[in-house]
């Protein structure tokens, strides 16, 4: 007699804004390993905010499950009141795994783990260094990343760099799973470089939120100097909470002669944009392993970044660093790299290299694996 198949594992994932097409580097990487997990059969369901869920989506996307909640529209207090009642969700619902993204929502972990539920902690960075956050806030994401990484019964981080950190900090050892990258289609020029004066081949991109830690304000002093002939630079995104920093970019945005902000962008109108770069650059004081990054490449495009470690940690030889905050040596970057004849064949191999390590379906296979490790036999 044939054994029963076995029952789709329920997976619950919390510590999100939303998705899809919600701005964020958790978020997309939450939107493609959902998708991913549910093609190897799990029953996904995720737990987004009100703010931020698109109306449109409704409560079913690709075979994911939504469960909509509400949470204030607030820097400092977002996150965690989500979380709090996401938790107090999940012992309702009884998933076989409940995955918190995100050391900030990773303060809820005790609180988890008391009501019962099997809990897997995702790692994305050491928030508390992103300049944003205050005293308070950053002794909080310690917390949050001390108690998810010694309470979890299963612990992803997505580079060796945080890895590195988790043991050294708290004595533990972590999966590492890295973030992923789907390969997109080249789309054809079209109406979304002619909205914003764009020429193809003939354009700086820069792709984030407007946060102080990516530092654009560095990449439009040096492209500023490197006054490249016919170029502009297209910064894309937006700011969840405007302040200051976001006033001090788009002000300066407007005085540097060929500088575009296009707000946020998403579907074929990034995918346009990403397409028809000359360059991307990531000039960041902070990340865990950067998908915009790895967006760049899956489209062959030219990178300069960042000499952060988790800029480094994306082993291509073809990417070019500069040291942090030195702007003349960014600037000198932008001329060579914008002068440089692109070889035959330079943007399959980048694709290349993206597609054979960062591949959805094989980072959702080693989570679904540790999944089974941690859920209830």
């Amino acid at each position: 007699m044939s054994a029963a198949p076995a029952r789709p594992l329920k997976v619950m994932v919390i510590g999100i804004r939303g998705f899809p097409d919600v701005q964020g580097g958790v978020e997309t990487h939450a939107e493609q390993l959902c998708t991913a997990l549910v093609a190897l059969g799990c029953e996904v369901e995720a737990v987004v905010r009100a703010p931020y869920q698109p109306a449109h989506v409704g409560p079913r996307w690709r075979g994911i499950r939504f469960k909509t909640l509400w949470s204030p529209r607030s820097k400092g207090l977002e996150a965690i009141v989500h979380t709090l009642l996401a938790v107090l969700y999940a012992g309702y619902a009884r998933p076989d795994i409940l995955h918190i993204q995100a050391i900030g929502p990773g303060i809820m972990t005790p609180l988890a783990r008391l009501l019962g539920l099997r809990v897997v902690a995702t790692h994305h960075g050491p928030d508390y260094d992103r300049q944003k956050w205050g005293r308070y806030a950053r002794a909080v994401l310690q917390l949050g990343e001390r108690w998810s990484m010694r309470h979890a019964q299963g612990r992803i981080v997505i580079s060796s760099v945080i890895r590195a950190l988790v043991r050294d900090k708290h004595g533990v050892t972590a999966e590492l799973i890295p973030n992923g990258v789907s390969l997109p289609a080249l789309l054809p020029e079209g109406g979304q470089l002619r909205q914003f004066g764009l020429t193809a081949g003939r354009y700086v991109l820069l792709v984030s939120r407007i946060v102080p830690e990516k530092r654009h304000l560095d990449l439009i002093e040096a492209f500023a100097q490197a006054a490249l002939p016919g170029w502009k630079l297209a910064i894309v995104g937006a700011a969840d909470h405007p302040d200051d920093y976001t006033r001090a970019v788009l002000v300066r945005a407007q005085a540097v002669p060929d500088v575009v902000c296009t707000g946020f962008q998403k579907g074929a109108a990034l995918a346009e944009l990403y397409t028809h770069a000359g360059l991307f650059v990531l000039p960041s004081s902070h990340e865990g392993l950067p998908i915009a990054l790895l967006e760049a490449l899956s489209y062959g495009l030219p990178v300069i970044a960042s000499d952060i470690p988790a800029n480094l940690d994306v082993p291509c030889a073809d990417i070019r660093h500069y040291r942090l905050g030195d702007i003349a040596a960014l600037s000198t970057a932008l001329r060579e790299v914008a002068q440089r004849e692109m070889e035959a064949g330079y943007r399959e191999r980048l694709r290349a290299f993206v597609a054979e390590r960062y591949s959805w379906p094989e980072i959702a296979r080693r989570t679904l694996v540790l999944y089974r490790r941690v859920a209830p036999d």
